[in-house]
C-alpha cells in the first residue's frame, strides 16, 4: 500500500513540474527578467547553482532590482559586475531560455 502512495505522489509532483514548466507567464517573466538586466546585450555570461542564477553584466547600472524582486527573486546580490539573484527553482530553465535568446 505504501508503494503505490509514493508512486502517486511522484506522478503528482511530476504532473505539477510539466505545468508549470508550460505555465506561459513563465516566458513573459524570462522576458522581463531580460529587460530588467538591462537588454540580451547587456548580458555576458550566466551561471546557475540550484536556486541560485549568476549573471555577469556589461553595465550593472543597467540593472532594475525592484523589477526583479517583484518577479519573484528571494534575494539579490552585487559584486562587481555580477549579480546573483536566488530564485527557488526556475534558475535553469531561465539560464536555458535567456541562453536561446542570445542566439536570435
Amino acid at each position: 500500500m505504501l508503494k503505490y502512495l509514493i508512486i502517486i505522489v511522484v506522478l503528482i509532483l511530476i504532473a505539477l513540474i510539466i505545468i508549470k514548466a508550460n505555465n506561459p507567464n513563465f516566458k513573459y517573466e524570462a522576458n522581463k527578467l531580460v529587460e530588467y538586466l538591462g537588454g540580451i546585450k547587456n548580458i555576458t555570461n550566466m551561471e546557475v547553482s540550484v536556486s541560485r542564477f549568476k549573471v555577469t553584466l556589461k553595465d550593472v547600472s543597467k540593472v532594475n532590482k525592484e523589477g526583479i524582486q517583484k518577479l519573484g527573486a528571494r534575494g539579490i546580490v552585487e559584486i562587481d559586475n555580477t549579480i546573483k539573484i536566488i530564485f527557488q527553482e526556475d534558475a535553469k530553465k531561465l539560464k536555458k531560455y535567456i541562453e536561446q535568446l542570445n542566439e536570435e
